[in-house]
């Protein structure tokens, strides 16, 4: 996993300028993940769909140039936008958040997130950049807040939330059961970011950010899960596992070492900004 390409999505989906939303809305074909699973989003956001026998659940929508072409994927399946009952939310950015509010619109579905995002939700805003309106999105208003382990449920499926802070403060990983064609049992995990981003840590973004990335780092390796989610796809590295599906062995998405390794790499990353940072502002 190349650290410039990684660096460079992270990047792509905060930033404003037209062309570059147009890219982050370009087009990929949904699939089916795993078991229930199916990816419904665009080349540099993952959005993903997950069905019940009362209903469906989506976590994510991307910015709001990539609305539409979220619902045209969920369509694409042969689902209902209707059918859809529940949306859930990462992280309150404006590259994951941005078209909540089509989707709400649209589908008449809850949105539920966690409580330490709450308030940027509903405002729009970028949490300790507000003066920085590029980064404003579409409020929507939360109708379920959630705190760390608490669970949802729809048709007989639980996720539960892990709220995983510093990169947004109520950044929340997310875990749901899925089998795999042999019927074993997984995990599937939604690991939020850990990545430093646009935040400032000297001075912090937002009162204890230091602390939140540091506790993240210490507890995302104890969360379950060994399918491996994201919000965004190079995290993850969706097209070759994809290109994988339907061939002997097991789902190549369960992939509990690449999460594994997502993990030292943020953490490695963040430790070398907060360390430029801090000589930064010691000159």
């Amino acid at each position: 996993m190349k650290i410039s390409t990684m660096l460079l999505g992270a990047a792509l989906g905060l930033l404003a300028a037209s062309a570059i939303a147009q890219e982050a809305a370009r087009p990929t074909p949904p699939y089916r993940v795993i078991d229930n699973t199916y990816s419904v989003g665009t080349y540099n956001n993952s959005v993903f769909l997950i069905t019940t026998s009362k209903g469906n659940i989506l976590l994510d929508v991307g910015p709001k140039e990539n609305a539409e072409t979220i619902e045209k994927n969920i369509e694409a399946l042969g689902f209902k936008l209707t059918d859809i009952k529940i949306l859930l939310n990462s992280h309150a950015h404006n590259d994951h958040a941005g078209g909540i509010a089509k989707l709400k619109t649209d589908t008449g579905a809850m949105l539920i997130a966690s409580e330490g995002d709450r308030y940027a939700l509903e405002k729009g805003v970028f949490v300790g950049s507000e003066s920085n309106t590029k980064l404003n999105f579409t409020p929507i208003k939360v109708d379920r807040a959630v705190k760390d382990g608490e669970s949802i449920e729809l048709g007989g499926l639980k996720l539960t939330a892990h709220v995983t802070p510093g990169h947004t403060k109520g950044c929340t990983s997310w875990s749901w059961p899925v089998r795999d064609a042999d019927g074993s049992a997984h995990t599937a995990i939604d690991f939020c970011s850990a990545t430093v981003s646009r935040n400032s840590l000297v001075p912090e973004q937002y009162p204890g950010i230091i602390a939140d990335y540091r506790r993240t780092f210490a507890t995302a390796k104890s969360l379950p899960g060994d399918v491996f989610l994201a919000p965004h796809p190079e995290f993850y590295g969706p097209e070759a596992k994809q290109a994988r599906l339907g061939k002997p062995g097991p789902n190549p998405f369960i992939d509990r070492k690449g999460f594994e390794h997502l993990v030292d790499y943020q953490r490695d990353l963040f430790e070398k900004a907060l360390a430029e940072q801090t000589a930064a502002a010691r000159k």
